[in-house]
C-alpha cells in the first residue's frame, strides 16, 4: 500500500501537500479511496447518486462501513473529502415544485453524507430565474437555515462554491457569497469552496498577484478565510471574464502553468485540500495531479 506523503514547507512549516480529484462511484464507493491513493493522491471528492437526476438511492449499511473502512485504511482525513451535491438542487427557486424537490434531495444528500462519516458538503447557491438577486439571497439563506436544523448536532459542513456569472446564477462573487453566510443563523455551520475556473469566469485574474491578494482580501472580508476549506483547481476554456464555466487541463487553459503557480504561492490556497474536476478519468487525473507536483517543484 503507498499512502501520498509529499511535504511542503510554508513560511518554514512542513505541511502535507492535500490533493485529489472528483472520482467515480461506479465501482462502488468503497473503491474510491484505493482509487484515489492509485492516481496519487490523499483527498477526494464524490457525488453520493447521479448528479443529474432527482433520484437518489441510499447505500446499504454493508457498503457504508466498507467505506469508512477503507478511508481508514489508506488513511485519508476526513477533513480532506468533499461530496458534491447533485446538479438539479436550486435553493433560489421562486417554482414552488423545484423548491421543494431541491429541499428534499439536499437533506437526502446530506443525511448520506453524515452516514459516510464525511465532514464536508459543496452546492452551487442556485438561480433566482429572474427574481432578482435580493429574492435570491434570502431564500438561499432561509432554506440553508432551513435544512441545517436537521443537523444542528452533526459534524458536517455545508460549503457554498462560487459559480460563474452565468444567466441568473447567484454566489459568484465573494461579496455575494458572504451576504448569504452572513443572514444565516447557523453560519458557523457553513464555509466555502473556490472554484479556480469559475472565479476566472467572474473576473478573479489568478494569474496576477496583486487580483489574487484582492481575492484573498475579498474573502477576508465578506467571509473570514478560515471559512475557505476546498478549492476546486481547474484550468479554463475560456480567458478571464468569459463566463462560460467551461473546465481544463491543469495547464491547457487560459489560467495556464503560470497562472497555478502563482495562485499556489499564496499559504492560503495550498494548505487546503486542492480537488481536480478536469476533463477525463482517473488516468488524466493522475497526470494531473503529477503537473501540479512538478509545477511545485515536488516530484
Amino acid at each position: 500500500m503507498i499512502i501520498l506523503k509529499v511535504v511542503l514547507k510554508i513560511k518554514g512549516v512542513d505541511l502535507m501537500l492535500k490533493i485529489g480529484a472528483h472520482m467515480g462511484i461506479s465501482e462502488g464507493l468503497k473503491n474510491v479511496p484505493e482509487n484515489s491513493i492509485k492516481i496519487g493522491a490523499n483527498s477526494f471528492q464524490i457525488f453520493v447518486h447521479s448528479p443529474r437526476t432527482w433520484s437518489i438511492k441510499e447505500p446499504n449499511n454493508i457498503d457504508i462501513d466498507l467505506f469508512k473502512e477503507e478511508v481508514l485504511k489508506y488513511k485519508i482525513n476526513k477533513e480532506n473529502i468533499l461530496v458534491h451535491s447533485g446538479y438539479l438542487i436550486n435553493l433560489a427557486s421562486p417554482k414552488e415544485d423545484t423548491w421543494n424537490k431541491s429541499m428534499k434531495l439536499m437533506n437526502e444528500e446530506l443525511r448520506i453524507t453524515n452516514l459516510l462519516n464525511i465532514k464536508y458538503y459543496n452546492f452551487h447557491p442556485g438561480s433566482h430565474l429572474g427574481n432578482g438577486k435580493e429574492y435570491g439571497i434570502d431564500k438561499i439563506s432561509k432554506s440553508l437555515d432551513e435544512i441545517l436544523k436537521n443537523f444542528e448536532n452533526d459534524d458536517i459542513f455545508i460549503l457554498l462554491e462560487n459559480v460563474a456569472p452565468k444567466g441568473n446564477n447567484l454566489g459568484y462573487s465573494m461579496k455575494q457569497l458572504g451576504e448569504i453566510i452572513n443572514r444565516c443563523a447557523f453560519k458557523n455551520k457553513l464555509g466555502i469552496t473556490y472554484d479556480t475556473c469559475h472565479g476566472f469566469d467572474s473576473g478573479y485574474d489568478i494569474r496576477d498577484k496583486d487580483d489574487t491578494l484582492r481575492l484573498i482580501d475579498e474573502i477576508n472580508e465578506y467571509i473570514g478565510i478560515e471559512k475557505l476549506k476546498m478549492i476546486h483547481l481547474n484550468d479554463s476554456k475560456f480567458d478571464l471574464n468569459a463566463k462560460k464555466d467551461r473546465h481544463e487541463i491543469i495547464g491547457k487553459g487560459f489560467i495556464g502553468d503560470d497562472g497555478f503557480k502563482n495562485f499556489l504561492s499564496f499559504d492560503e490556497f495550498l494548505k487546503i485540500p486542492l480537488l481536480l474536476e478536469t476533463p477525463g478519468d482517473d488516468s488524466a487525473h493522475s497526470k494531473d495531479i503529477s503537473h501540479i507536483k512538478n509545477l511545485l517543484n515536488l516530484n
